[in-house]
């Protein structure tokens, strides 16, 4: 397997403190507060910015309308813009492990449901966009994960076949998207779910990017 595509969020990268940052944003401007709770609220935020929108407003029970969520969207992604790296932190061996990869000659690649230009951004920011061949955001084709051909086309982009790649996740859209695609799925269990990405029955599991190699040898073996 010398293709591996990793989503963003929840993935690569804790982005939950500042996405609900910039829900809060809203809110506040809205004179309610700040209604979401960084921890507890953690899950929601790598639901989208709509998710967080609703979770919000039905905590201090306001009977939200789609016009409502749609007239805050856009004013919950300029905030997010504005500040896509005040709070977001990789999570621990990403860079070591994505310098390993490179330098032993794996492609990389991002296939995320974040919008391309804030993932390009996001990824910068890291300090990580050089690592990746090809990144393709929700909105680089006319559909997005789950659905197969944003990944399948990642991969495509990448110059590599599916049979010689792996989706690293950490939902169960990455996992119904690997399913689709007829790819192999390795979901992380350190991100927002932890331990319950277990129920979705990935192909493997990683618990710290220093064990990459070690699952992806493992999963390699499996398919022979």
């Amino acid at each position: 397997m010398k293709n591996i595509i990793f989503d963003l969020d929840g993935t690569l990268a804790d982005t939950s403190g500042d996405l609900i940052a910039a829900a809060n944003n809203c809110f506040i401007d809205l004179g309610y507060g700040a209604l979401l709770n960084p921890t507890i609220d953690k899950l929601t935020a790598f639901h989208g910015g709509r998710a967080m929108l609703k979770e919000g407003f039905k905590k201090i029970s306001i009977d939200w309308t789609q016009e409502l969520i749609d007239s805050q969207y856009p004013n919950l992604l300029r905030h997010y813009s504005d500040h896509i790296n005040n709070k977001t932190y990789l999570y621990d061996g990403v860079l070591r492990a994505l310098d390993r990869l490179s330098k032993n000659g794996y492609n990389l690649g991002v296939c995320t449901n974040k919008p391309e230009k804030l993932a390009e951004t996001l990824l910068t920011k890291l300090e990580i966009r050089a690592y990746f061949k090809v990144m393709l955001g929700a909105d680089t084709l006319s559909v997005r994960k789950p659905h197969p051909s944003h990944l399948l086309e990642t991969i495509n982009r990448m110059g590599g076949k599916p049979e010689n790649s792996v989706l690293i996740g950490d939902t169960n859209t990455d996992r119904q998207t690997a399913l689709n695609a007829i790819v192999p799925c390795i979901l992380v269990t350190f991100g927002p779910e932890g331990q319950g990405v277990n129920r979705m029955k990935a192909d493997a599991y990683l618990d710290h990017y220093d064990n990459l190699e070690f699952v992806l040898n493992e999963l390699a073996l499996q398919k022979k």
